[in-house]
């Protein structure tokens, strides 16, 4: 193993290792001290930084374009294998950068913020958690890896919305995002199935899966809906808001940096394939621009500061697909770039900004000059009042979401859980129906 290598594999389990060791050691009884949680926290991810840099210094010095590291299979079943690789490219590089620089930015701020919070230690192992989740899913070297940590990205961003879970709705709200990423990530599964079942393989360490036209628009249309639904994409762009029952700093760092950005990774990795399909381009283009409209529509009316944010990082995600349909690549690695990091110090920077505002508010009288009439004079009166009350009710999307997405998997657990139930039930009554028939028996013989 070389030492690129060797960084690369330090990089991707850092935060793995140190959620596992804290897990364990609360886990054996031993609650950590702020001071340790916070300090390791840092530790962890300055190294992660001077890894990475050092690594990227070699990839330069070298002048290589990628680093591979193979562990074999994880397991083989026939001709399917689930190759465990990791891959360290011109593509990969930026967004892992991006995550061990903002996630441990958003570390040190949380130290701060969370001082005191019974959930300390739980927000800081969900941090870890979706940190490691994050560089799986960026440095995979095959689509079946990409999975897993796509869906540790996923699980973490649902339990850090129901943090607060003294209360019903943080919760409520939690169930209604896992809804939401359960449907749509069933487009990734079967794209990554397809992918195995006409190519033998969903490694792209050596060039992505040599499919032909027509399956590589069924691959990419599936991955359009992963996509759309980890980035908040019409139609599913109603469980944005919601998520915003999570503390500040995890908005800022999966709602306005790395999470919202994991589907235009996705689209970006399978580029090749969406270059060979215009309709799958088409479609990657069109619910981009519409995404970009409703959320320009939508945040105008939003009634807080963090939904409002939460609508300028879904316009600009649907600006990045506008880019990725159209086939610039790296304008829209720019873009993810230069957006992850502004929206996530506007995040933070929130509760201090409306304390600023308040006060400039009564410094010059109540009076501020009103911002964005002149596209308003774009409409007639009419047309104002109903976008208006079109963007209020968020353009109806999370009725649209109830009844197509969030009820219909709702009954079927329901029913799943009731099979479950009356599966485990039937062998006990049996056991209970056999041991008493078999009383009787016993007592005649004595």
């Amino acid at each position: 193993m070389t030492l690129s290598q060797a960084l690369l594999i330090f990089v991707v389990l850092a935060p793995g290792a140190v959620f596992a060791l804290f897990a364990f050691l609360w886990l054996a009884g031993w609650t950590p001290t702020e001071r340790v949680v916070s300090r390791a926290t840092g530790v962890t991810f300055a190294a992660s930084v001077v890894a990475l840099a050092a690594l990227l210094g070699r990839l330069r010095l070298a002048h290589s374009h990628a680093i591979v590291v193979a562990f074999g299979n994880w397991f083989t079943v026939g001709d399917y294998h689930f190759p465990l690789v990791l891959m360290a490219d011109g593509l990969s590089l930026p967004f892992l950068g991006l995550t061990v620089v903002l996630a441990g930015l958003v570390g040190q701020f949380s130290a701060t913020y969370l001082h005191r919070d019974r959930g300390f230690l739980r927000f800081f192992l969900l941090l870890h958690l979706f940190a490691f989740g994050s560089l799986l899913a960026f440095a995979a070297g095959s689509f079946d890896l990409l999975v897993g940590g796509w869906e540790l990205v996923g699980i973490s961003s649902v339990m850090l919305i129901a943090f607060f879970q003294q209360r019903p709705a943080p919760v409520e709200n939690a169930i209604r995002v896992f809804a939401v990423y359960r449907a749509c990530d069933i487009g990734l599964l079967v794209a990554v199935f397809a992918m195995h079942h006409w190519a033998a393989t969903a490694s792209f360490a050596g060039g992505l899966p040599a499919l032909a036209p027509a399956q590589s628009s069924i691959v990419c249309l599936l991955m359009l809906l992963a996509a759309a639904g980890k980035g908040a994409q019409v139609p599913f762009s109603g469980w944005l808001p919601r998520a915003m029952e999570g503390p500040t700093p995890s908005s800022a760092v999966f709602y306005g940096a790395i999470s919202i950005h994991a589907g235009a990774y996705l689209l970006l990795r399978v580029q090749p394939m969406l270059a060979q399909s215009p309709l799958a381009s088409g479609l990657v283009i069109a619910v981009g621009l519409v995404t970009a409209i409703h959320g320009t529509i939508v945040g105008r009316a939003s009634a807080d500061a963090k939904t409002s944010l939460a609508y300028a990082s879904l316009t600009q995600v649907g600006v990045v697909f506008v880019e990725i349909g159209l086939g610039w690549k790296w304008i829209a690695v720019a873009h993810v770039l230069g957006h992850a990091t502004v929206r996530t110090l506007q995040f933070l920077r929130a509760p201090s900004m409306l304390h600023d505002y308040h006060q400039m508010h009564s410094a010059v009288g109540g009076e501020f000059t009103p911002t964005g009439q002149f596209l308003e004079g774009f409409f007639p009166q009419r047309m104002q009042l109903w976008l208006y009350r079109w963007a209020l009710d968020r353009g109806h999307l999370d009725s649209i979401l109830d009844r197509l997405v969030v009820h219909p998997l709702m009954q079927l657990s329901g029913v799943l859980g009731n099979l479950d139930r009356a599966g485990v039930e039937r062998p006990a009554n049996r056991r209970e129906k056999g041991t008493l028939s078999a009383q009787p028996a016993t007592r005649g013989g004595h």
